[in-house]
């Protein structure tokens, strides 16, 4: 993206997490103030680039497994950028509605997806889950179930935002309705509070939580087994490598609405 005018309103040299994430996915829509705020990290934490491909993995097992169950309404809450194994990609013939609040993210869904069938972009801010839910009903019928993803999206959000939030999109939906989060961790407390100034100067804080943290945003679903685990070990395609005891920085899980 580098020599390419900006959209509007879009500063490029403010680092933004969903082209930072997009770098880490090894991606081509990104700044430079983007790359050198994500290779920070990386010094910090080598094994980002690592998760974030297991976390994209978990996208598409989730989404596989809520097509089985008959769900056909998908709403992707903190989309990012498109990449490699987009959510409607795992879904197809499902109504599929991506949602950001970022422009950026915004303007090149639109571009990238503009082929799409039954795909549709909307710009939107899960911090305002009333206005969001009613901009939602020309899309997306809540008379039916929906499932809700939020990937590596409620980590940029406290806890005065991200539970409200939460519990909004539950009261919105009926039985037979699901929840998919992935969430990070304090995986390194010894260099967690450098990371935490990296995303302060980005267009997002990080406010990480604890497993128990995370499980209460399942409250008033049923998890789906395996329950919150490392996002590589739900319901993995294949058995893990023998001696792959490897840990991660965060945190999955499916919950269905009875």
């Amino acid at each position: 993206m580098d020599g390419q005018p900006a959209p509007e309103g879009v500063d490029p040299n403010v680092p933004n997490v969903a082209r930072m994430y997009d770098y880490y996915l090894d991606g081509k829509n990104n700044f430079a103030a983007d790359r050198a705020a994500a290779d920070q990290i990386l010094q910090l934490f080598p094994e980002t680039k690592r998760s974030a491909k297991e976390n994209r993995d978990f996208l598409a097992r989730a989404v596989r497994h809520l097509v089985d169950q008959g769900v056909d309404q998908i709403v992707d809450l903190g989309s990012g950028l498109p990449t490699q194994g987009n959510t409607h990609e795992s879904a197809p013939g499902a109504r599929v509605v991506y949602v950001d609040y970022d422009p950026v993210v915004c303007a090149h869904g639109r571009a990238l997806l503009a082929d799409g069938t039954n795909v549709d972009i909307l710009h939107g801010d899960v911090r305002e889950p009333g206005k969001l839910l009613v901009d939602l009903a020309d899309l997306i019928d809540f008379g039916r179930p929906v499932a809700f993803l939020m990937l590596a999206v409620l980590h940029f959000l406290p806890d005065a935002e991200a539970y409200p939030v939460v519990s909004a999109l539950r009261e919105a939906s009926v039985p037979g309705s699901h929840l998919v989060i992935s969430h990070a961790i304090d995986a390194k407390p010894d260099t967690t509070p450098e990371a935490l100034q990296i995303y302060r100067r980005a267009t997002a804080s990080l406010s990480l939580r604890t497993k128990e943290q995370i499980g209460r945003f399942f409250d008033g679903y049923e998890l789906v087994e395996p329950g919150l685990v490392f996002p590589k070990d739900w319901r993995p395609d294949q058995p893990p490598l023998v001696g792959d005891n490897a840990s991660s920085i965060g945190y999955a899980g499916v919950g269905v609405l009875r």
